[in-house]
């Protein structure tokens, strides 16, 4: 079979051997595969992210001198079954899957790792009590973003966002247009989207976001105002102090009040949830010293390299800081059938296909923000050209 590996961060069409489902794995008719973020960032920074993974316990991680075959977002239709498999769900379902694989007693992220296999090929592997039919009718290109809408998702829920809430998306990549899109379907009310592109701006629009902002002219949290969020230390202390001072004139127990006031969430600040999707050295310490107090920050952006903030600032303001990575197999199907009863629409991320021969341009292509969000690789199709 034809697949598409990259090693020394070579992108290169390669025959391989057609994959030989174990025990308990399909194996899949790849029908399109996603071009992830994450995959662009592993061709040149592999070897970073495999030390850090390593640290953590996980030493499977790709390395730059080894071949291995992208793709963890995907859908795929069923074609056999590994030995002492039920068939189920039958030859012919298309499914999606999340893209995690046994090996031995091992686990890998599949795409990500050259004991696992990704979906830039014609047929691939996947765990069969991960993977899941697509539901609805649903086209395989939609359900191909299963995997990047549910790193969303969890995003999303990570921030325990209200619908009240003013949720801010910084970066409208293809991740952060997952977040808006995520956001609406939440039922959050207002999310302010920024990007220096244009072409970006106009598709946070069409993913639903309420108000949009090129940071080059405007502050993302100046979009924000109006919704009661404390914007300098002053205003805490004064809110706190001048709190206990009406109390205290109209010869009420203060703290009694103040007790009842947390028992019913009163007392807490607004704050608005910023989601940080850039992945970019400085973006964290820029958004902690620009937003406003109290907001709690989601950083759901990859930065490969040493980053830097300034803990005084961030401890002044007190702002709450939160890390996310991935999602939970019950997250993943969620996303799925979110997408799949029209609650979630992620036409507006897909802005190209190609095939296998053009993954290499298709790299090059995703290197301009204004022109693509989300490229798909059909492994039939002939294209060398995004279309």
């Amino acid at each position: 079979m034809k697949a598409v590996s990259c090693k020394n961060a070579q992108l290169d069409v390669i025959d391989l051997p057609t994959p030989v489902p174990n025990k308990g794995q399909l194996l899949l008719d790849v029908l399109y595969s996603g071009i992830c973020g994450s995959d662009l960032h592993a061709r040149q920074h592999c070897d970073e992210v495999a030390d850090v993974m390593a640290v953590t316990g996980y030493d499977g991680f790709m390395r730059s001198d080894q071949q291995v075959v992208f793709g963890h977002e995907f859908c795929g239709e069923v074609l056999d079954y590994g030995p002492g498999t039920r068939k189920a769900p039958r030859a012919g379902t298309r499914v999606v899957a999340v893209p995690l694989l046994r090996q031995g007693k091992d686990i890998h992220a599949m795409g990500l790792s050259v004991s696992a296999p990704g979906s830039y090929a014609e047929q691939m592997v996947v765990e069969q009590s991960l993977a899941l039919p697509v539901p609805n009718g649903l086209s395989s290109q939609a359900a191909a973003l299963t995997e990047p809408m549910a790193v969303a998702w969890h995003a999303v829920r990570r921030g325990e966002v209200r619908k009240r809430d003013v949720a801010i998306v910084i970066g409208c990549g293809p991740i952060g247009l997952a977040v808006v899109c995520m956001l609406k379907a939440r039922g959050v009310r207002t999310v302010i989207a920024s990007d220096y592109s244009p072409g970006r701006r106009a598709l946070a629009t069409r993913c639903g976001a309420d108000i949009v902002v090129d940071p080059a002219q405007d502050s993302p949290y100046a979009a924000a105002a109006g919704h009661g969020h404390l914007e300098k230390a002053p205003d805490a202390l004064d809110l706190a102090v001048g709190t206990v001072d009406k109390l205290y004139r109209a010869r009420l127990p203060w703290w009694h009040v103040w007790r009842a006031a947390e028992l019913v969430g009163a007392a807490t600040p607004k704050r608005p949830v910023i989601f940080e999707c850039v992945g970019v050295p400085g973006v964290i310490d820029g958004i902690i010293a620009g937003a406003p107090l109290f907001s709690r920050v989601v950083v759901v952006g990859v930065c490969m390299g040493t980053d830097a903030i300034r803990p005084a600032m961030a401890i002044n303001k007190e702002t709450d800081l939160r890390f996310v990575f991935g999602y939970t197999p019950m997250e993943f199907r969620d996303t799925l059938h979110m997408i799949a009863d029209g609650k979630v629409d992620v036409t507006p991320l897909i802005t190209g296909t190609v095939g296998l021969d053009g993954v290499a341009n298709a790299f090059e292509a995703l290197g301009d923000p204004a022109r693509h969000a989300k490229i798909l690789i059909d492994p039939k199709s002939a294209l060398q050209e995004v279309a």
